[in-house]
């Protein structure tokens, strides 16, 4: 999902999404990035849920950076930095 010109991430607005279509998406993008790649999420609130699920189903499978906390607008960093069992 990064621009191979610029490295620069895509960005997954899930503001945009109602809630329950949320992580399906998220987990959609996530499969579809080759290792080394990354997206951008952002959320209206904390995505720490997100996390954990991420964590429990893809167990060091992905990276998790926060770029912006709180208010409105959350942003996260998202990698794949190995490839599923």
């Amino acid at each position: 999902m990064c621009n191979p010109v610029d490295d620069e991430p895509e960005v997954f607005d899930a503001r945009h999404y109602v809630p329950a279509e949320r992580h399906k998406k998220i987990f959609e993008i996530l499969g579809d990035l080759d290792v080394g790649e990354s997206f951008i999420l952002v959320n209206d609130h904390d995505p720490k849920p997100l996390y954990y699920q991420l964590e429990a189903e893809h167990p060091r499978e992905f990276s998790w950076s926060y770029l912006a906390r709180g208010g409105e607008t959350w942003r996260v960093q998202i990698g794949k930095v190995a490839a599923a069992a």
